[in-house]
Order: structure tokens, then sequence, then C-alpha cells
């Protein structure tokens, strides 16, 4: 049987347990995890997920001007002189490039489960994609989802993906999960609010946050699923492709 196990924010990944045997899927959907997954999917050469400005800025010094493109937020604001990590409006400029990515909450969560034996990037575009090859390869592993979750703090969304993301994987494979408590709530949770997806991320903290920036359109954007057959993974030299 296969184990299953929700992790409910960031700061709760414990590094030594992941220690190259889970599999780990994280999830932004606010946005970081549906801006890699649209990236890659627009014909990006590789996402560089980075911790913070001064690394994202670092990568850029050791790569060609015109290769990249520097994209990042702190606390919801874009940081000068980089683009803004929003999906749709990055879709136009990605191809052929690297995308150099720094965010709140997503890229500081792929890089504390880096520790883990394979790091999928998924997201509510995705999903279906995504869990097919979770379960074509991992079917006797134990899987760790983790909501990135923001600045600390539960959000309602990461969960809602999350909990859809079960119900993919439930629906791929022909094996039986045996579910942490997070994981049953995960599902449980999608199952009674799967038709509210795009006006729960619209209602939610980073939702609403987002939508006052002027962008309601990219919330309703991430909140589609399985737009894209793309299923991203951190390489061993910790950058995303697929």
């Amino acid at each position: 049987m296969v184990k299953l196990h929700v992790v409910m924010k960031k700061e709760e990944i414990d590094k030594e347990k992941l220690n190259g045997q889970k599999v780990v899927v994280v999830f932004d959907i606010l946005m970081a995890t549906s801006v890699i997954t649209t990236a890659i999917q627009h014909g990006a050469k590789a996402v560089i997920p980075v911790a913070n400005q001064e690394d994202a800025l670092y990568e850029a010094s050791i790569r060609e001007k015109g290769t990249y493109v520097l994209v990042g937020e702190y606390n919801g604001l874009t940081i000068d002189g980089f683009e803004s990590p929003h999906p749709e409006r990055l879709s136009k400029t990605v191809e052929g490039k690297d995308i150099i990515l720094t965010t709140t909450n997503g890229t500081v969560a792929i890089k504390h489960a880096l520790n883990a034996k394979k790091v999928y990037i998924a997201s509510l575009l995705n999903a279906k994609h995504s869990a097919k090859a979770v379960c074509s390869e991992h079917l006797d592993e134990t899987v760790v989802l983790v909501c990135s979750g923001s600045s600390g703090a539960f959000n309602v969304e990461d969960f809602y993906g999350v909990g859809y993301y079960i119900d993919c994987l439930i629906t791929s494979s022909q094996k039986p999960w045996e579910m942490s408590d997070t994981a049953l709530c995960a599902h449980q949770f999608y199952l009674g609010a799967k038709e509210k997806g795009t006006e729960l991320l619209m209602a939610s903290r980073v939702g609403k946050m987002i939508a006052n920036h002027g962008m309601k359109t990219e919330v309703a954007f991430a909140a589609q699923k399985d737009i894209f057959a793309v299923s991203p993974i951190v390489t061993d030299e910790g950058v995303i492709g697929v």
C-alpha cells in the first residue's frame, strides 16, 4: 500500500525525514508552481528556483544577457528590476530562456525539499498529468505533498490544490493509498468544494491580495484544472525541467 502524507506549510518540512527516501510534490497555487508549470508549457529551457533576491541576482550574473528572464516577488510585491511572477503575463516571454525565479513561499518550499529522492512541481494547471507521472514511477514509495503556505501560515488554495491532486492520484492508480490524517482531510475538503475552485481562490487571502493589485484574471487563470500536460521535476542540479 502506498503511503501519502500532506505537509500543511513549508516550515513543517522535515529535511532529515526526507533524506533521499521520499518523493515530494510541491504546491504554491498562487503563484510559484503555477508560474513554473506555465513557463515549462510555453517552452522555457529551465526554471531556476532560488530562495531570495540576492541569489537570483547572482544566478543572473553568471548567465549571458538575453538568455534568461528574472522573475520575483517578496510579500506579494514585484521586486524592482524583476518581472512579475504571474503565469499569463510571463507565458509570452519565456520560450527558449531560463527563468530565474524567487518568491516568498513557493521557491523556498522547493529549496527546503531538495533532500528528497525526487521533487515534482504541481499546480491545478497540470495536476492530472503530474499525478499520472508520480503513479507511473513511485507506486512503492512514500509520497509527500507539500503546501507552501503563506509566510508561515496555512493557506486554503494550496490545501484545495493538494486535495485535487490526491483525487487525481486515486483515479490514476489501481493500488490503494494509505493516507495520513492530513491527506484524508485535504481530499475530503476538495470533494466538498470541487466545483468552487475559482470562487475559493478569489476569496482566499492571497487571491484577494493579487486581485487588489489589478491581477484578478491571473487568479482565475491559476484556478483552471488540467490545461497543461507537463510534469516539471527538479533535476539533480537543482533546476526544474521535464
